[in-house]
């Protein structure tokens, strides 16, 4: 890597809502890997998850628009979303190679995902395409993460790396559940994706 070169983070996710914790995993990332910008990638149809369906798929992007509007360093990719077919990482990374041959890109994840890495389609054209970073939770054991990147290091090459962020003990899915129950998300998310969800009745219960 040279000194032109750019550094590039793409977070991928479901983002279903977006929320402060997303938000630090990226700005940390710039801050801790000098990263000039960080994409964020919601999913489209994937292996791994349930697809949520376009009407979801529309409104999972416009929180992220929303809540990264603040920050000239983050931008939205709605490469995935816009896809009919099956998402691939290591297609995907590979287009962002294609369209910008002089960058180098940083695929950051949930350090939990580490432990299912080797299962996903092609690890090893991943790690070729991209510096991995893991992004570590308080419930999970640094030593155990750190050894499990040794492992897929070892064994699939390229640089994985430990993404440190702050305290966040809620998941999206604590979120849905906690609207769902008609709790209050008030500093869980930016105040506009909070609106948003109200204004579209985003989460409730079936009727």
């Amino acid at each position: 890597m040279t000194s032109e070169t750019r550094r590039v983070g793409i977070f991928g996710g479901t983002f279903n809502p977006v929320h402060y914790g997303h938000l630090m995993i990226a700005e940390n990332a710039c801050e801790q890997f000098k990263l000039e910008q960080v994409i964020f990638l919601p999913t489209g149809h994937t292996p791994h998850k349930e697809y949520t369906g376009e009407d979801m798929s529309r409104h999972r992007c416009r929180m992220v628009e929303m809540a990264i509007a603040d920050n000239p360093r983050f931008s939205i990719s709605y490469r995935e979303t816009e896809s009919t077919s099956v998402n691939y990482t290591y297609e995907t990374l590979r287009r962002f190679h294609e369209e910008f041959p002089d960058t180098q890109f940083y695929f950051i994840l949930g350090a939990d995902s580490l432990f299912d890495f080797s299962m996903w389609r092609r690890p090893d054209l991943i790690c070729r395409e991209a510096v991995i970073l893991a992004a570590v939770r308080d419930d999970l054991d640094e030593i155990r993460v750190d050894e499990q990147i040794t492992a897929l290091t070892d064994r699939f090459g390229g640089e994985i790396h430990r993404l440190d962020t702050p305290a966040f003990n809620v998941s999206s899915r604590d979120i849905r559940d906690r609207i769902s129950r008609e709790e209050t998300i008030r500093y869980l998310v930016p105040d506009s994706v909070r609106q948003y969800i109200r204004e579209n009745q985003l989460y409730l219960p079936h009727l």
